[in-house]
């Protein structure tokens, strides 16, 4: 059971994220699903003390997204780790003026 809680579910957490970025593409959006997911299994099959692995489970996968959303960024627009971050939070802040899409990861191309 500790090897599932500790090395199976981050795993498939970290996998599952990636490809829920690549087609959401909002980070929050599949963070939120994670914690869903895993909130039904806790409930289901675990008891309480599992609650915190899904507190922990939805921040990795949070993480995982945004990640994945500013790797995608710097491969499409060659930029540097911090721009597309400094981007992000910029962007995030002003909401989406520029029209093209509300993903959130694609917004600030170069033109």
């Amino acid at each position: 059971m500790d090897l599932l809680i500790y090395f199976a579910f981050p795993i498939a957490t970290i996998i599952i994220s990636i490809i829920l970025q690549k087609i959401i593409k909002n980070p929050l959006l599949v963070a939120a699903f994670v914690f869903a997911v895993f909130l039904i299994v806790a409930f289901a099959a675990f008891d309480e003390m599992f609650l915190i692995a899904v507190l922990a489970y939805t921040i990795l996968a949070l993480i995982t997204a945004f990640l994945t959303c500013v790797l995608c960024n710097r491969n499409e627009d060659e930029n540097s780790v911090c721009e597309s971050i400094s981007d992000l939070l910029s962007e995030s802040t002003e909401g989406n003026n520029n029209g093209n899409n509300n993903c959130g990861c694609n917004r600030y191309r170069r033109r």
